[in-house]
């Protein structure tokens, strides 16, 4: 069984003035950037609406958002995927059935 690191790959983000290289699987990169579009735009958002010091107070409305305002953001897609699949196999048994 190949080894877990090997199947992930390395992705530069920029998030609000500073950036981050992370590694994921190549199937999460396209979500990964949207969801960094999306905080990047709200942190351009709050930063224009809202009074802060610095950064981290926008990085920090940003998660309150996500967390309070983005609830599905939460849940994964594969999961969401999963459950879909095994719908469409007690379908398929209880068609069978009929």
């Amino acid at each position: 069984m190949p080894d877990k690191m090997e199947e992930l790959i390395p992705v530069n983000i920029l998030v609000g003035d500073r950036n981050y290289r992370v590694k994921v699987k190549p199937s999460d990169e396209e979500s990964l950037r949207k969801t960094i579009k999306l905080v990047n735009s709200k942190l351009l958002e709050f930063k224009t609406n809202f009074a802060g010091k610095d950064m981290q107070d926008y990085i920090a409305m940003v998660l309150i958002w996500l967390a309070t305002e983005q609830p599905m953001h939460a849940v994964d897609n594969e999961g969401i995927k999963e459950i879909y699949g095994k719908l469409r196999n007690l379908q398929q048994i209880i068609e069978e059935e009929l």
